[in-house]
């Protein structure tokens, strides 16, 4: 038997260390997981007292239209029902937009590095990439611009980026849309947008209608805390998404997870106390780096990637030793770094310690 001749190079992907694993391995009874962008405090109570109430009939497929929760988001959203679709996980609505729109002779823009998931969804769909480096960590739209040409069906925009957690603002977002030729799909993923707090953000969603060839893709495992659900979701122009629902699986998305994005667009308190939290110990760790004479990528995320005087392996492994599990800068192509979860204030007061600790020890400080 065999498979597309892409998927002999291509590697499946690699999940970071489980803490179960770390611990088995270190032989340590504590450790702090800060390596995937999850919400360290956890997801709102709503949710839980409204999911404990919701686990019946599970003998039923879920509503393979995510009715309830369509309705619910589009009043938030002020969008029409139609311009919604929704995914497990906004990994799933990369893969529909891939599947839908890329195939051999085809290309799709991308900056890199920048989140994985569209380089390896357009290759194993037969197209060519077509990758632009970062530039102080941040998109370079032009060149991204001058790499699409008559056959490029899609370029990917992460806003913030990750890893890197820049962001470009509104005078870049409408100087690139306004170049961007119309039959060109610019997807806009806003998998962080609830963590932002710049007043220069593209307000995307605003300018939906003046775009009909743009997509803006959300989650709830971020912000939200919903992670081990996979639910997110898409907002485009009718027609665009009438485009894409023939490459979406019947009942992708489960009932519980349809259940708990309702219940959490219910809580916004929950979102504000996070972000509350979240900007207080991210302001913690920066002011640890610049005295520290570390430098590092602004952010508009839930992490900080943190640039440093040994190899993001060597600090990484440290980290373990210790009990914390956080992103290798190698691996995410951005060699001498780590990307750091923000967690809560203890969290980051122990982790900053350890680090300092191999900082000393490296006698680069």
């Amino acid at each position: 038997m065999r498979t597309k001749q892409v998927l002999n190079g291509l590697s499946p992907y690699v999940p970071g260390k489980t803490i179960e694993e770390v611990k088995e391995a270190y032989g340590l009874e504590k450790i702090t997981k800060l390596a995937s962008n999850e919400n360290p405090f956890g997801f709102s109570d709503r949710v839980k007292e409204g999911l404990q109430q919701s686990i019946e009939h599970l003998e039923i497929y879920p509503d393979g239209y995510s009715r309830e929760l369509r309705n619910v988001l589009s009043s938030r959203l002020d969008v029409h029902e139609k311009q919604l679709i929704f995914g497990n996980g906004s990994d799933e609505i990369m893969q529909i937009i891939c599947r839908a729109y890329l195939e051999p002779g085809t290309n799709t823009v991308m900056a890199t590095p920048t989140f994985p998931q569209y380089r390896h969804n357009a290759l194993i769909e037969g197209a060519e990439v077509r990758e632009v480096p970062l530039v102080d960590g941040t998109h370079d739209l032009q060149e991204m611009l001058n790499q699409v040409d008559e056959l490029t069906r899609v370029v990917w925009i992460c806003n913030p980026n990750n890893p890197t957690g820049t962001m470009i603002n509104q005078h870049q977002f409408n100087d690139f849309m306004a170049k961007c030729p119309e039959d060109v799909l610019v997807v806009m993923d806003e998998a962080y947008v609830e963590y932002v707090t710049d007043i220069d953000f593209p307000d995307a969603l605003a300018d939906l209608s003046k775009y009909p060839n743009m997509i803006i893709t959300r989650t709830f495992s971020k912000a939200y805390g919903l992670a081990a659900l996979r639910i997110g979701y898409g907002i485009a122009s009718e027609a665009l998404i009438a485009s894409l629902e023939p490459a979406r699986e019947p009942f992708n998305t489960n009932a519980l997870a349809q259940k708990a994005a309702i219940y959490a667009l219910e809580d916004d308190a929950f979102i504000e106390k996070t972000n509350t939290r979240t900007k207080h110990t991210k302001d913690k760790l920066v002011a640890f780096c610049k005295e520290k004479g570390l430098d590092y990528y602004p952010s508009e995320t839930n992490f900080l990637l943190v640039h440093l005087p040994v190899t993001g392996d060597e600090m990484t492994e440290y980290l373990l030793q210790n009990g914390f599990i956080v992103r290798s800068g190698e691996a995410l192509g951005i060699p001498n770094s780590i990307r750091l979860t923000i967690g809560s204030e203890e969290q980051m007061d122990e982790i900053m310690a350890i680090m300092n600790n191999k900082l000393v020890e490296s006698k680069q400080v």
